[in-house]
């Protein structure tokens, strides 16, 4: 995306058609770049989903001790598809709570399109996928250890009663799937970069950035917060902030890390046992605090533009 170079303007010299040529004029082009790169990514995004996610799964339910490891690859696939159905197949018990935590920790949802469409350097954006990739993994196999260890085992639920919830509107095919995803998250995108331009342009950006740097770790809290958010909107808000320099990759991990878009409010839908859902957020939030941390301190995951 295109970064707006804005000092805050606080001065009755100000005009609207200095706001439009610096902030509207830049958000809409910032978005009509967008368009294109998320229309084919979405379209990929469907091929994929459509065409493999029913071997994946049934993958992944022969995988046994080593299933988060492919539940983890499974959920760096950028769309929240198979957070929804890692959902359903923990509360039927076909996957483990190692596998679900680990879909749920790999999943980023918007962030790929985001960082492509941000001119992100290819590199960086697949040294951050496989810093997601083994955090997931790892933290799913622990997961797993230590509930066999002290014999943790859930009562068997009826997978019939779990009603299949995964919201793609694949009933007219996948391009118009592809191209209902990509109108609903370009307005998502427009009106957040409206806002964070706007931002930009009254206060500044040297401003934004020293308010956020100043508090590292309560910005990884925060973020971690801000995606559980049950939706892309999260992931699209951090993604954004990170690709424009406002907030650090440990800061959009933090919040990455802990949110798993639509697939935590299904979850919460599908699984009646209330204190293991909020222990399995519990442990993503502070999974994505300590290790949104130690991201920041590792240099080949700063963000790095072509």
């Amino acid at each position: 995306m295109t970064l707006l170079h804005a000092h805050a303007h606080v001065h009755a010299e100000i005009t609207f058609g200095i706001f439009a040529e610096e902030v509207l004029l830049h958000s809409l082009i910032d978005v009509l770049k967008l368009l294109p790169i998320l229309f084919l990514t979405y379209l990929l995004m469907e091929f994929i989903e459509h065409r493999a996610s029913d071997k994946t799964v049934r993958f992944i339910e022969r995988s046994g001790t080593l299933a988060p490891v492919v539940g983890a690859a499974a959920g760096l696939l950028p769309q929240c598809g198979f957070s929804v159905s890692a959902a359903n197949l923990y509360t039927g018990r076909v996957i483990s709570v190692g596998t679900l935590i680990a879909v749920f920790l790999a999943t980023s949802d918007e962030m790929i399109p985001i960082m492509i469409s941000g001119n992100i350097r290819v590199t960086t954006i697949i040294y951050i996928l496989l810093y997601k990739f083994a955090v997931a993994a790892v933290v799913g196999i622990l997961a797993d250890f230590v509930l066999r260890l002290f014999g943790k085992r859930r009562e068997p639920i009826n997978i019939d009663e779990i009603c299949d919830e995964d919201n793609c509107h694949c009933e007219r095919g996948i391009f118009y799937s592809a191209l209902h995803h990509t109108l609903t998250i370009t307005a998502f995108v427009a009106i957040v970069t409206l806002v964070l331009n706007s931002a930009v342009f009254f206060i500044g950006e040297e401003r934004i950035g020293e308010l956020v740097g100043n508090i590292p770790v309560l910005s990884h809290f925060v973020a971690a917060l801000v995606g559980l958010i049950p939706n892309c909107a999260a992931s699209v808000v951090l993604s954004t902030f990170c690709a424009k320099g406002i907030i650090t990759s440990g800061a959009m991990l933090a919040g990455l890390f802990s949110g798993a878009g639509v697939g935590v409010l299904v979850l919460f839908r599908v699984n009646k046992n209330l204190k293991t859902n909020l222990m399995i957020l519990g442990a993503l939030v502070c999974v994505g605090v300590a290790f949104g941390l130690l991201a920041d301190a590792l240099p080949f995951l700063e963000i790095v533009r072509k």
